[in-house]
C-alpha cells in the first residue's frame, strides 16, 4: 500500500462542495489572496499581524466552520472516551483473546448443528433433549401463524439471525405439529446435510416423524424447486420438516409461493427467557421482584438490551442457577472484541461491512445519512458496477447486524427520522479497530473514504470522521502518523488540518499513545520554517487547544511556546493565538494568562514578547461563541461577549498587568486600544452587568508604573468626543479616571 498522500483537492467528496467552493463557482466572492504563511522562509511581523487581525487569512466562513466541528467532535471524544473507560479497547491485545462461536437457542447447552456437512444421514434427538428445548419456552410473536403453516404444508423455511432462537422455535414446532396432527410415530431428527433436502433422491428420514436442519451459508444445490417437491414428499409422508436459516435462505424461498411455508422468527424478549428459565411457571411475586433486583445491579439487564439474543439470556441464567459469578458473566458479555472478532469472521459482504463501518463512524446519525456513507465505502470496498446496485440495509438489519438498531422518535419526541447506532456504546470503537488492523486488503479504501468524509456539507459527519479517524490511530500510532496524520496535518486546507488536530487528540487520549502523541507535538512546533513544517506546527498549537490539550495545560502551553517561539517567523501567530483562546473557553483561564505573564516577562519589543501580547490582544477581542466553544460552559461565559470581560472581576490582576504590557508597546498598542473600545461600547452593551468590573479594572491599569492613567484618560476622551461615534459610556469611563 502506498503512502504516499492524497491530494488536498480529494478531500471534498464527488458532488459534495464546500459553500466557499460554490460562492467562487457563481461569483460571489473573491478568492483568497495568497497566504505569505503558504511560502517557505520567515513569515513576517507585518504579514502575521495582518493575517491574526482578519481572524486567520483563511476565509471566514469555512474557518467557523472548521471550529464548530471540531468543537463537534471534541464532544464526541469526551463522550467516546468515557464509554470505553476501563475496558480493553484500544489495547494491543484487544482480539488476542480465544474467541468460541456459538449455535443456536439451547437452554442447557445441547448440541448445535453438526460439522458433517457432507453426510447424508440424520440423527435422531432423544427426549432429554426435546425436553431441554421444550421446557419452559417462551413464544415468540406470531408463533401460532408459523404452527399453523407448518400443520398445513409440513414444511417449514424458519428464518433468523443466529443465536436468536431459532433452533429451540423449530423444535416446539415440530412438537406441536406433530401431536396436532397424530404424526409422531417416527420421532424427531437433526438432518446433517441440509442442502441434500432439494435433491430428487432425498426422502424423509421416517413417516409420521419430524426433522429439522439448519442451512447458514450452504446454498448449493438448493432451489425453489427442490424444496417444492420435498414438500410434496412431506405431506405423502405424514412428516414435518422446519429448515432453518439466515437471510440467504429467505432468497431462495421467496418465489415459491403456496407451495412451501416460510415464518421470519420475531425476536423473542431476552430478558423474559431469563425470567422464564429461572423462576419457570411460579408466580411468586418477591422471587420475580428478588431477580429483576439483581439483574439491574449486575448490569445483566443493560447487557442483555445490548444484545438482545435468547442464547445470552439463557447463558446468563446458567449462571444464575449455578450459583456462579455473574458479574464476570456480563463483563464478559459486554466485552465488545469476541463480538466484533466473530462477526467479522462471518461477514465478508463489501455492503454488509460498509454499514457496520458507516455506523461506527457516523453513530446516532440519520438512518440516510448513514445508508448513503456506507454506500460510497461500497463503492470503494468492490469493484465499479455498471449500475447502482439493489442495496436495502434497512431489510438486513435484524438478520445481518443484530448488533446495530433503529431508534426511532418516541411519542414525546420531536418528530424525525430514525437514527442508527450500536446497541453497546463500546462497539463502534471496536468495530472500526478491528476494521482498520485486520481487513489488511480494505485499509486504503478505508482511508480514502474517511478522507472524503472530512469535505461532507453536514458538519456533525466531518466530526464523527475526525474523530474515528483517531480512533484508528489508536491501534499503531506510528503507523498512522507516516500513513495519513503527517499529510492531513501539513495540508493546504485548513478543515483538514483541524480534522487532524482532533484526530491527534482523540488518539492521545488513549493512555498508551499519551507519550507519543506528546513528543510528536513538540517536533512539530520546534520545526524549521519551511510552509510545510509551519503547517505542522499550526496544527499541534490547534491540537493542543482542544480536548487533549484540557488534561494536560501544562503541556499543552509548553507546545504553544514552542510553535511561538521561532525567532524572527512569525507564521504560527495566529493557530498560538487559537488555542489560547480555546483553552481559556475550555476554563484555563488563570494557567493561559499566566504563561502570558511570563512569555512577556521581559517587557521589551522582542519577537517573543510582541507574539505574546498579540495573542492576548486577540483573546480579549474574539468573543464567547458556545456553538464553537463546546464542553463546560466556563463561569461568566456570555455569547458574543470576550469571556475575559464577562468573567470579571475573575483574573483581575493578571488581564491589568497584559493589558498594560500591551497598551504600551508598539505594534501591538493600536490593536489593544481598538479590542478596548469593543469592551467599553459592544461587549457592555451586550453584558451590562460588565461595567462595575470594567471601570475597576481600568483603576488597577492605571495604577500600573509608567503612563498607563494619562494614556487611558487620552483615549477615552477621543472616543467619547468621536464625530461618528461618540461613546457616553468612554466619557464616564475618563470621568472616573480623573478622580
Amino acid at each position: 500500500m502506498s503512502d504516499k498522500p492524497l491530494p488536498d483537492e480529494a478531500v471534498h467528496d464527488t458532488g459534495e462542495s464546500h459553500p466557499a467552493q460554490e460562492d467562487l463557482k457563481r461569483g460571489t466572492t473573491k478568492a483568497p489572496a495568497v497566504n505569505s504563511a503558504d511560502e517557505d522562509g520567515p513569515v513576517s511581523e507585518s504579514d502575521a499581524l495582518r493575517t491574526l487581525a482578519a481572524g486567520g487569512g483563511e476565509n471566514e466562513a469555512e474557518r467557523t466552520e472548521a471550529l464548530r466541528a471540531g468543537a463537534i467532535a471534541d464532544l464526541i471524544a469526551e463522550r467516546l472516551n468515557a464509554d470505553s473507560s476501563g475496558t480493553r479497547i484500544g489495547t494491543l491485545a484487544l482480539f488476542n483473546d480465544s474467541v468460541s462461536f456459538g449455535g443456536g437457542f439451547n437452554s442447557s447447552g445441547g448440541p448445535g448443528p453438526s460439522a458433517r456437512l457432507g453426510a447424508t444421514d440424520a440423527v435422531p434427538l432423544t427426549e432429554d433433549e426435546i425436553t431441554e428445548y421444550t421446557d419452559l419456552y417462551v413464544q415468540p410473536a406470531h408463533y401460532a401463524e408459523a404452527l399453523d403453516a407448518l400443520c398445513e404444508q409440513h414444511l417449514l423455511v424458519l428464518t433468523g439471525a443466529p443465536g436468536s432462537g431459532r433452533t429451540a422455535a423449530a423444535v416446539n414446532l415440530l412438537a406441536e405439529a406433530m401431536t396436532l396432527n397424530s404424526s409422531s410415530g417416527g420421532g424427531c431428527h437433526r438432518l446433517l446435510d441440509a442442502a441434500s433436502i432439494a435433491s430428487p433422491t432425498w426422502e424423509p428420514p421416517a413417516e409420521r416423524g419430524g426433522s429439522l436442519a439448519v442451512l447458514d451459508g450452504h446454498l448449493a444445490g438448493l432451489s425453489a424447486r427442490g424444496l417444492a417437491r420435498a414438500a410434496a414428499k412431506l405431506r405423502a409422508a405424514r412428516a414435518h420438516l422446519v429448515l432453518v436459516g439466515g437471510p440467504e435462505l429467505e432468497v431462495v424461498v421467496s418465489g415459491l409461493g403456496d407451495h412451501v411455508a416460510w415464518h421470519r422468527l420475531s425476536p423473542v424478549d431476552p430478558l423474559a427467557v431469563l425470567e422464564h428459565v429461572i423462576l419457570g411457571h411460579s408466580g411468586d411475586v418477591d422471587r420475580r421482584a428478588e431477580l429483576v433486583a439483581l439483574l439491574d445491579s449486575s448490569g445483566a439487564a443493560a447487557a442483555l438490551r445490548e444484545r438482545p439474543l435468547a442464547a445470552h439470556a439463557v447463558r446468563l441464567a446458567s449462571v444464575i442457577r449455578a450459583g456462579g459469578d455473574l458479574g464476570a458473566a456480563v463483563a464478559e458479555l459486554r466485552d465488545p472484541s469476541d463480538q466484533v472478532h466473530t462477526w467479522f469472521r462471518t461477514h465478508h459482504e463489501p455492503e454488509t461491512i460498509a454499514f457496520a463501518l458507516a455506523v461506527a463512524v457516523l453513530e446516532n446519525s440519520g438512518y440516510l445519512t448513514v445508508a448513503d456513507a456506507a454506500i460510497r465505502l461500497r463503492r470503494l470496498l468492490s469493484p465499479e458496477e455498471p449500475a447502482p446496485p439493489d442495496v436495502r440495509f434497512r431489510d438486513q438489519l435484524l438478520q445481518e447486524q443484530p448488533w446495530i438498531e433503529l431508534l426511532f422518535p418516541g411519542p414525546e419526541d420531536q418528530p424525525g427520522p430514525p437514527r442508527v447506532r450500536f446497541r453497546s456504546a463500546l462497539l463502534s470503537q471496536v468495530v472500526l479497530t478491528y476494521a482498520w488492523t485486520a481487513l489488511d486488503g480494505r485499509r486504503e479504501a478505508v482511508l480514502q473514504w474517511l478522507r472524503r468524509l472530512l469535505g461532507h456539507s453536514d458538519l456533525e459527519v466531518r466530526a464523527q470522521a475526525a474523530v474515528a479517524s483517531g480512533v484508528l490511530a489508536r491501534a499503531d500510532f506510528h503507523f498512522a502518523v507516516h500513513r495519513f496524520m503527517k499529510s492531513w496535518a501539513a495540508s493546504t486546507s485548513w478543515p483538514v488540518r483541524q480534522a487532524a488536530a482532533t484526530a491527534i487528540g482523540v488518539a492521545g487520549s488513549a493512555p498508551t499513545a499519551a507519550e507519543p502523541v506528546w513528543e510528536l507535538l513538540h517536533t512539530w512546533a520546534r520545526g524549521g520554517h519551511s510552509a510545510y513544517e509551519r503547517r505542522l506546527a499550526s496544527t499541534a498549537a490547534t491540537a493542543v487547544g482542544g480536548l487533549f490539550g484540557r488534561s494536560s495545560p501544562d503541556r499543552a502551553l509548553d507546545v504553544l511556546r514552542s510553535a511561538l517561539d521561532r525567532g524572527d517567523d512569525w507564521g504560527t501567530l495566529t493557530p498560538v493565538a487559537w488555542g489560547g483562546v480555546h483553552l481559556i473557553h475550555q476554563g484555563l483561564t488563570a494557567e493561559v494568562l499566566s504563561a502570558y505573564l511570563d512569555w512577556s516577562h521581559p517587557r521589551d519589543t522582542s519577537p517573543m514578547v510582541i507574539k505574546t501580547l498579540s495573542a492576548f490582544v486577540f483573546a480579549v477581542s474574539t468573543p464567547y461563541t458556545s456553538s464553537v466553544a463546546g464542553g463546560t460552559v466556563p463561569k461568566g461565559a456570555v455569547d458574543g461577549v470576550p469571556l475575559l470581560l464577562s468573567a470579571l472581576p475573575l483574573h483581575r490582576p493578571d488581564l491589568a498587568e497584559l493589558w498594560g504590557r500591551a497598551l504600551a508597546r508598539k505594534p501591538v498598542q493600536e490593536p489593544a486600544f481598538e479590542a478596548l473600545r469593543g469592551w467599553v461600547d459592544t461587549s457592555t452593551d451586550l453584558y451590562p452587568e460588565a461595567r462595575s468590573a470594567l471601570r475597576t479594572l481600568l483603576h488597577d491599569i492605571a495604577r500600573l508604573p509608567g503612563k498607563h492613567r494619562e494614556r487611558l484618560h487620552w483615549w477615552l476622551t477621543k472616543w467619547a468626543t468621536d464625530r461618528e461615534r461618540p461613546s457616553a459610556h468612554a466619557g464616564d469611563l475618563a470621568r472616573a479616571l480623573e478622580v
